[in-house]
């Protein structure tokens, strides 16, 4: 059975009267220049069928220029899961819980979650209680002030710390925080009320308390949507897979509308400690 040089996402296509062009993971086409390589033996070294074994310069130009470029794949197979990373403690709503551990299950982790109806843990030694690997919490609804500080501590015991929340037809993927210095929920409140004139509102309006009319429902697309972010990001973090396109995972906020299922990334940063105010004599 052959196995494909290429790398996932790139494709050859030949083009009626203009030779080869390459399609790229991100979808560019780019023109393939071939000089007098035998394009019937690129093709066929591409897809690795291992029956072009004769040297060939101009043919090894082209191969070497496809490698350069990152279009060809390096021979591995995927990571799997880690052992030591495979405990996944998930905590919230089940709308969003439920999708969540089915994906993780698949990819080979250990999610698990705390039957419906028990109490929030309440401090960073509640949350550490079952030795988890990562820590993820799943709100289909705003955060309320101070639930997730003690959350925002588990890097600093070496536990990932991912989440999302909902905020009407809005909801918000936050980036993954493995280590002390890394982005926290506390950071994101801080970068989007700085971001928005409405500050006092935006305050407000996670404070409490609010006036609903008929109530969001979040449909089960949406919610698969969200579980498959938040399983996408716990892979990389496992992994330790490159980012291959976008932001970095741990440096970016994403922002779902909810009604048309698209997804906006935005940089986000930690926010550094302010300095204590000195005290005034007199």
């Amino acid at each position: 059975m052959s196995h494909s040089r290429l790398a996932p996402g790139a494709e050859v296509v030949a083009v009626p009267g203009r030779g080869l062009a390459v399609r790229t993971p991100e979808g560019d086409f780019l023109t393939v220049r071939t000089g007098d390589a035998d394009e019937g033996l690129l093709l066929s070294r591409l897809t690795g069928d291992g029956t072009t074994t004769r040297a060939d310069t101009g043919l090894d130009r082209v191969i070497r220029g496809f490698e350069q470029a990152g279009f060809l794949a390096d021979g591995l197979p995927p990571a799997e899961w880690p052992a030591d990373r495979r405990h996944i403690r998930l905590i919230g709503d089940p709308v969003l819980t439920g999708p969540l551990a089915a994906h993780l299950t698949a990819l080979g982790a250990d999610p698990r979650t705390a039957p419906a109806g028990t109490t929030p843990p309440a401090d960073v030694d509640d949350l550490l209680a079952t030795a988890p690997a990562a820590v993820v919490w799943c709100l289909d609804g705003p955060v309320p002030d101070g639930l997730w500080d003690a959350a925002d501590r588990l890097p600093g015991h070496g536990v990932a710390w991912l989440r999302c929340h909902r905020e009407g037809w809005q909801a918000y993927v936050e980036p993954v925080a493995a280590a002390p210095g890394d982005v926290t929920s506390a950071h994101i409140r801080s970068r989007r009320l700085a971001a928005t004139p409405a500050y006092r509102e935006q305050a407000a309006y996670w404070t409490g308390p609010r006036t609903l009319g008929t109530p969001v429902r979040l449909a089960v697309p949406a919610a698969t949507l969200l579980a498959a972010l938040l399983a996408d990001d716990l892979t990389r973090w496992a992994t330790a897979a490159p980012d291959t396109a976008g932001l970095p995972a741990r440096r970016r906020l994403r922002r779902v509308d909810l009604r048309t299922l698209t997804v906006t990334e935005h940089p986000v940063l930690p926010v550094p400690d302010v300095a204590a105010m000195p005290k005034q004599d007199g």
